[in-house]
């Protein structure tokens, strides 16, 4: 779309992907967009890690439903085929139960004849669950993609249609509990609910459909790391005549009269904007970004008390060698519930803890130098409320994860092959990259902060600002995170038309019309 000198100006705080994602789709529209990033690489927790001569995804490595980034692409006029290159994966991970090893795939039939050999007598549950998950996500996916701002919001049709397949005051593990009679089954299809950074005997029923979506539409790999996705948002967004600006944070966002006016950036440049859009991560903008007394609803206390996800304990390394790994594997601990209270409810360190290994070197030799890999490890840990010192215990940690890697791999000349190495902890998180508690997974995903009790797109307490990203709704995870893009784009679009119109019929006319 051709830019107008009146086009309105959008303010995006944050260069993650959500706030690529609405940059993106207003740059398309024709808006004068500007985004502005304090780290120096896009993509906030998913962005680009580089480490010597090799690189890695810093946070998410699943990448699933390619449709909808091919959707968003498409809103922006462009093809994701001509930015990115995809590998889909088979299996789709490999989980370890001791020495029982499941390697599930998208083929329902192999899939369902490798749990009869494993898990005998399950096979016809795994048919019925992903049978009934069709259905369940079929009614739910329309609630995904429309806001949540009033209490109506939850008599819409939609939502009465959905409403008895929501099983939202059920638990993830019940859920499974009715189709599976093996724990560790149980456990293939309810590990899930880590990326919710809850626990499946806490998370709501509706989040099955997340291990549905794994084996309904597979998991894709793209060449040079999921992070390459941001790097292709931020072209398509300069494409479009806007800017992403590196290394360039935000200290306030102006506001005069109860609406957004700008921003004011932490070099001590004052930058003027007709809407603002806040994809910083949801915790640290509300208690960061407002001059004190501004916000009512999202005080620091009533933030402090809202839940929050897990955290993360990552160790990233460069080795010699391959690695005789999965492209994905995930390891469970021994007592997996014991694991999980202990990450969710009693805020400790497991003695014996699950670990998930990434070894994309496998079937992508752009991240690491030939014959060599790209290894990354992540542990669920507790996030910062809980009561460990991670200066004192990171390096205890590191070392058990550097053990487990070692048992899981064979490879006990470990140690001896790792040329580049980093831990990152929770206090990284938080220090490093600004999620607030740590929590990696941002807000958690209880009843009480889903849908219309969840932040909603258009802010409540200061006018012209909209929100994007894991906080806001529908939630964390890229596919859902996309889709917060999708609404609050849409959302803003609508205002400023409405808003130009009214100003049209009174007489007014350029950028005026859109304050």
């Amino acid at each position: 779309m051709i830019r107008t000198k009146d086009a309105a100006k959008v303010a995006v705080v944050g260069a993650g992907p959500g706030g690529l994602a609405v940059a993106m789709l207003l740059a398309a529209e024709g808006y004068n967009v500007e985004v502005y990033e304090k780290q120096d690489v896009v993509g906030g927790r998913s962005s680009e890690l580089q480490l010597g001569e090799y690189r890695f995804d810093r946070g998410a490595t699943f990448l699933m439903m390619p449709h909808l980034l091919e959707e968003l692409f498409t809103s922006a006029g462009r093809s994701l085929q001509d930015y990115i290159t995809l590998k889909e994966l088979d299996p789709l991970y490999s989980l370890h139960f001791g020495d029982t090893v499941f390697t599930p795939s998208t083929d329902q039939d192999r899939t369902a004849a490798e749990i009869e050999k494993l898990f005998p007598g399950n096979g016809n549950g795994y048919r019925r669950f992903m049978n009934d998950e069709a259905d369940k996500f079929d009614r739910v996916m329309p609630l995904l993609q429309r806001p949540f701002q009033s209490v109506g919001d939850y008599v819409k049709k939609d939502v009465l249609r959905a409403l008895p397949k929501l099983h939202a005051t059920d638990t993830v593990y019940n859920r499974l509990s009715k189709y599976f009679d093996d724990e560790r089954l149980r456990y293939a299809f309810t590990f899930q609910a880590k990326y919710l950074g809850m626990s499946p005997w806490e998370c709501p029923g509706t989040f099955t459909i997340l291990s549905y979506l794994e084996h309904r539409y597979g998991l894709y790999h793209p060449i040079g790391g999921i992070n390459q996705v941001f790097q292709a948002m931020a072209k398509v967004i300069s494409e479009h005549g806007g800017a992403v600006n590196t290394s360039c944070g935000v200290k306030r966002v102006l506001v005069q009269n109860g609406r957004a006016t700008g921003l004011l950036l932490e070099n001590g440049e004052r930058v003027e904007a007709d809407y603002v859009v806040i994809g910083a991560d949801f915790g640290s903008a509300m208690t960061q970004l407002f001059e004190p007394g501004v916000l009512k609803r999202y005080t620091p206390e009533k933030i402090e008390n809202k839940r929050y996800s897990c955290s993360t304990a990552m160790l990233y390394l460069g080795v010699k060698g391959a690695v005789d790994l999965a492209h994905h594997s995930v390891h469970f601990a021994e007592d997996y519930r014991l694991n999980v209270d202990e990450i969710t409810r009693l805020g400790t360190l497991s003695a014996d803890a699950s670990m998930y290994i990434h070894n994309p070197s496998i079937l992508d030799p752009t991240l690491a130098p030939p014959r060599k890999s790209s290894l990354y490890m992540l542990m669920p840990v507790p996030n910062l409320k809980a009561d460990i010192d991670w200066e004192k215990t990171g390096p205890s940690v590191q070392e058990e994860m550097l053990e487990r890697l070692q048992r899981a791999t064979g490879m006990t000349d470990l140690s001896q092959r790792i040329e580049e190495s980093l831990f990152f902890s929770p206090m990284d998180w938080q220090n490093k990259l600004n999620v607030y508690n740590g929590a990696t997974f941002n807000l958690a995903h209880n009843l009480g902060q889903m849908m219309y009790l969840r932040p909603h797109n258009t802010f409540q307490e200061v006018q012209g600002i909209w929100l994007v990203g894991g906080g806001t709704h529908p939630g964390s995870g890229l596919p859902t995170i996309f889709e917060s893009a999708k609404i609050s784009a849409r959302l803003l679009t609508e205002q400023d038309r409405a808003t130009r119109s009214r100003a049209v019929a009174a007489g007014i006319s350029g950028k005026g019309a859109a304050l």
